[in-house]
């Protein structure tokens, strides 16, 4: 007997030993593949879902690399910062198209302002 393989990574508190009638009566109790459950009512052992339980193995298998698409080597870029609207005023004018008219109306206001001084 193998200790790993009774108690998985050697743990004294996960070291259990199943009788033949401990099984028999789990068999009774939960029923088999073949045959139902005698205690409980239309109640069926789930099925595995994989026959090989191997996955590395199955990974590295010809038939699913065929079918894998390849990693993509291709390093995203950053997206510049987006250019601050206030600061900006291409960026003010794809928000704003009036904001032109805004800006010529302050600026002229300004020197109207300097000339009156």
């Amino acid at each position: 007997l193998n200790l790993l393989k009774i108690a998985p990574g050697g743990h004294v508190g996960r070291f259990c030993i199943w009788t033949e009638s401990a099984f028999k009566k789990l068999d009774a109790l939960y029923g088999t593949w073949r045959k139902s459950s005698e205690s409980k009512k239309n109640w069926n052992l789930p099925m595995p879902k994989m026959s090989n339980t191997d996955l590395s193995k199955l990974l590295k298998s010809e038939e699913i690399r065929m079918v894998l698409r390849q990693p993509q080597r291709k390093v995203d870029r950053k997206k510049k910062t987006k250019p601050n609207p206030l600061r900006n005023i291409r960026a003010m004018l794809k928000l704003n198209p009036h904001a032109a008219v805004i800006k010529r109306k302050a600026q002229l206001r300004g020197t109207k302002k300097a000339a009156k001084k």
